[in-house]
């Protein structure tokens, strides 16, 4: 039978291995009965520290000191680069003058420190970890229903040519899966790195709670922050499908019209640890857009139309009224402005508040309680375009009075923050000139603005930072200048730019790829858009003074 363990399983003592325990030796970690402490201080009482079992270790254990090793160190001199010390040395001349800290103070503070940082990686940076983990699993496990969609819309293409296409669709199809593969290693790439740091973690995690419950100085007070390098995560990995562009038949050139399967796209972006951040489903596009209602607000040049819930929307056109209708189309409130500030832009602030720029007047103007409060007055430039932010500031699009040059500033309240104007080689963002530039901010923070006398969707981080430009996509069928007129984003970080002269809708990703267009709900016009908290696009077209509300998430 071990003499360790009995049918109760009661701890013994590790000299004599019979006794039950009732000391504990602070200094050796030996369990200890009362007959064997004798024994085990009979080499010198000063070397170990014998305390009752339940007290166990609670005696620091001080490093000896180097130069008085008859002494333990329990001081550290901050001007000797907090050396441990001893009361000799302390009283030596070498460190006269000096200060000193107590080495218990210390030893509580990083304990302190421990359990935090331990707390943090289990709680929150390991658990994100785990999340990006995730996702990249569920891009590998979805990756087959992305590529059949894709192999569906070929083969419906093909459908309607005939037998000498064949050969091409196969070898189309034959890329489509050498990237895949491509696609996979990317991602597979990526999650092994992630598991690679999460084993990281776990070991990090079981050295930090052995020297919490450990009770050495030495160790705990050599201790270093484990958590700085792990708070950094790597960039988030976004590897967009490719898509496949069908073009008009013509046997001269079988294999360029049949179609085009645009490259795999590899995109990183800084991936921030976000604490307590609320969590978005991921829908999909639908293959075809719905129209679900047409609401008549009677103007004659509807230009700007915003909307924050499904219930209501703003709508503004060429005259000096703001009108709100309901979903059924019936108008419940009309804001008449003065007849010089009619609107350029408009939008709702935090508190529901609604706002509104004038260029007439050089104004930003919000509508409280009914009546009209000037919030911004500008000099020398003109408002044009208007957004609030996530955070509650207001960004502005403005151009100078000898419409030259444009910029974007960033307001808290009427309190200028932030001006973006120039990219990192010191040219301008903006076209220069009056047209107004609509703007909006995306869900990771980007500012996107449509510039449409430049033909772009121009987008730039919260610092300034220019990310990208967007001037189109190819199409057989979109053959006419694309200038975006107004800009949009919805919960999943997509963008949606109104292209008038096609008569369409872009909808591209946060990194610029496109990703389909929306150009079955006949559109007609130049049209300003919107999307709601629940993902309803809504578009007006300026000519027949309709707002369109239209589906196109799953």
């Amino acid at each position: 039978m071990d003499p360790h363990n009995s049918a109760q399983d009661v701890p013994r003592c590790d000299l004599c291995e019979t006794a039950l325990i009732h000391n504990y030796c602070d200094f050796c970690h030996v369990n200890l009965c009362k007959p064997c402490v004798v024994d085990h201080i009979s080499d010198g009482y000063d070397k170990h520290k014998i305390v009752p079992f339940k007290e166990r270790r609670s005696t620091l254990i001080y490093p000896k000191c180097e130069t008085h090793p008859h002494k333990n160190c329990k001081f550290q001199c901050k001007d000797c680069n907090n050396i441990f010390v001893c009361s000799s040395c302390m009283a030596s001349e070498k460190h006269g003058r000096h200060k000193f800290v107590e080495v218990t103070e210390v030893f509580k503070t990083k304990k302190d420190d421990i359990k935090k940082d331990t707390n943090e990686l289990e709680n929150h940076i390991s658990p994100t970890y785990e999340e990006i983990a995730c996702d990249l699993e569920n891009q590998l496990a979805n990756l087959d229903v992305g590529y059949e969609k894709l192999t569906t819309t070929m083969s419906k293409q093909g459908e309607q040519w005939n037998r000498e296409i064949d050969i091409i669709i196969n070898k189309m199809k034959t890329e489509i899966s050498e990237i895949k593969v491509k696609h996979r290693d990317i991602l597979q790439k990526h999650l092994d790195e992630i598991k690679k740091i999460q084993s990281l973690i776990k070991e990090t995690l079981h050295a930090l709670r052995k020297i919490e419950k450990s009770n050495e100085v030495s160790p705990t007070i050599e201790y270093s922050c484990k958590t700085r390098k792990f708070s950094k995560l790597p960039p988030k990995v976004q590897v967009s499908l490719p898509t496949f562009i069908p073009k008009q038949i013509d046997r001269e050139k079988l294999y360029e019209l049949f179609g085009q399967i645009t490259p795999l796209s590899t995109a990183t972006e800084e991936n921030v640890l976000l604490l307590n951040q609320s969590n978005t489903s991921v829908k999909e596009l639908l293959d075809e857009p719905e129209l679900i209602a047409t609401i008549q607000t009677g103007y004659r040049e509807l230009r700007i139309v915003t909307s924050i819930n499904e219930g209501k929307i703003w709508t503004s056109g060429e005259i000096n009224d703001i009108k709100c209708f309901d979903i059924r189309g019936s108008n419940v409130q009309t804001i008449e402005t003065d007849s010089e500030k009619i609107p350029n832009d408009i939008a709702i602030d935090s508190d529901g508040h609604l706002l509104f720029t004038s260029g007439a007047t050089r104004t930003v103007n919000k509508v409280k309680n009914g009546k009209t409060e000037e919030l911004i007055r500008f000099i020398e430039w003109k408002p044009s375009g208007l957004c609030t932010t996530s955070n509650g500031n207001l960004l502005v699009t403005l151009f100078s009075g000898d419409e030259t040059q444009s910029k974007v500033v960033r307001y808290s309240g009427s309190t200028e923050k932030q001006t973006i104007q120039f990219d990192s080689d010191g040219k301008p963002l903006y076209s220069g000139n009056n047209k107004i530039k609509y703007i909006t901010e995306n869900r990771n923070h980007d500012i996107c603005v449509a510039d449409w006398w430049s033909g772009a969707v121009v987008v730039v981080n919260q610092d300034g930072e220019l990310r990208w430009r967007y001037t189109s996509y190819p199409s057989v069928t979109k053959n006419e200048l694309f200038q975006p007129h107004c800009i949009t984003n919805d919960s999943q970080s997509l963008i949606l730019t109104a292209d008038c002269n096609n008569d369409c809708i872009h909808i591209l990703d946060q990194n610029g790829q496109f990703l389909r267009f929306i150009d079955n709900c006949d559109l007609s016009g130049h049209f300003g858009l919107c999307v709601d908290n629940n993902n309803n696009l809504f578009v007006c077209e300026c000519e027949k003074g309709n707002v369109k509300k239209i589906k196109y998430l799953k």
